[in-house]
């Protein structure tokens, strides 16, 4: 009797265990899967919503700086996705968080207001901020429209210097503490300061500015893509490969200035040889028509 006892137990026992280790395996499982979809967040909630048909970066649409009553009415009766705006401080009394782009200091309408409008939408919304001074009140206003924010929610700034680079990068320590505690769901949009003259070789983004990107993205838990300047990265392929293969919660968006002299053919590589959800693209309208008739444009299938 004894001895089938002690059978019985060890049975027990090794059911226990191998129950334990396909839970932890299951969990496992299941922690990377909700790590790769949520790097998809913004394509999935457009797709689910029907404003795009497949999960391609590319089909999403940008409005860019709404940064007044006009131009949010404009944006959110339009056809973009997505919002961009800028955010500082006013540069006079009541200061509080307003939407404009420096060197305005002053706007005809707040954050909080701008908010107030966004929530009747199903829009996204980035939010690229100008002044490290607007980002505590900024993300507190936010805190209190989370419940009624519908669409994604990219938080944007530049932290570190980049190619051509003469603006002064938000402090990245103090902008993350901020931002990173209270943006659990969101997308942190991190970016270089960037320049670009038509009269100088202009250089791409170094080994060391991706390095130290990394670093400092490396403990986030976020999804994290970043905005890269379209005319300067040809000659960055293989610093934004390493940079993407580092993290799957990595991506690209690729932007361009107005005065800018890109050549659309230069942005295949990156369309050729990453996943159609990692890379978006921030063009101009007459350059995004450009780029999807290139005959490589539909090269990968994913």
């Amino acid at each position: 009797m004894g001895l089938v006892r002690r059978k019985w137990y060890r049975f027990v026992l090794c059911a226990t265990i191998i129950a334990f280790l396909v839970a932890c395996y299951l969990k496992l499982q299941s922690l990377s899967n909700s790590k790769g979809s949520m790097s998809e967040h913004t394509l999935e909630y457009f797709l689910n919503k029907g404003t795009i048909q497949r999960k391609d970066a590319a089909d999403i649409e940008w409005y860019h700086a709404a940064n007044s009553k006009s131009k949010l009415i404009e944006a959110l009766r339009g056809s973009a996705q997505m919002i961009e705006a800028d955010v500082l401080l006013r540069g006079q009394d009541p200061k509080e968080p307003i939407m404009a782009h420096p060197p305005d200091n002053d706007s005809d309408i707040t954050l909080q207001d701008w908010l107030k409008e966004v929530v009747k939408s199903d829009k996204g919304i980035k939010l690229d901020f100008k002044s490290l001074a607007a980002v505590s009140q900024s993300m507190i206003l936010l805190e209190e429209v989370r419940d009624q924010l519908q669409g994604p929610v990219w938080i944007n700034a530049d932290v570190l210097p980049g190619p051509g680079g003469k603006a002064t990068p938000l402090d990245p320590h103090v902008f993350l503490q901020e931002v990173a505690q209270r943006s659990e769901n969101d997308v942190l949009s991190l970016g270089w300061t960037t320049g670009w003259d038509v009269n100088v070789d202009n250089h791409g983004y170094s080994w060391e500015m991706v390095h130290q990107m990394e670093e400092l993205c490396r403990s986030l838990k976020q999804p994290v893509t970043f905005p890269v300047r379209a005319a300067l990265i040809p000659v960055s392929f293989p610093q934004f490969q390493w940079l993407l293969e580092r993290s799957d919660r990595y991506s690209l968006t690729v932007w361009t200035g107005k005065d800018d002299v890109l050549n659309v053919e230069d942005l295949l590589p990156y369309r050729q040889n990453f996943s159609k959800t990692r890379i978006y693209y921030d063009l101009l309208e007459s350059q995004v028509k450009l780029f999807k008739g290139l005959p490589g444009y539909s090269y990968k299938s994913n």
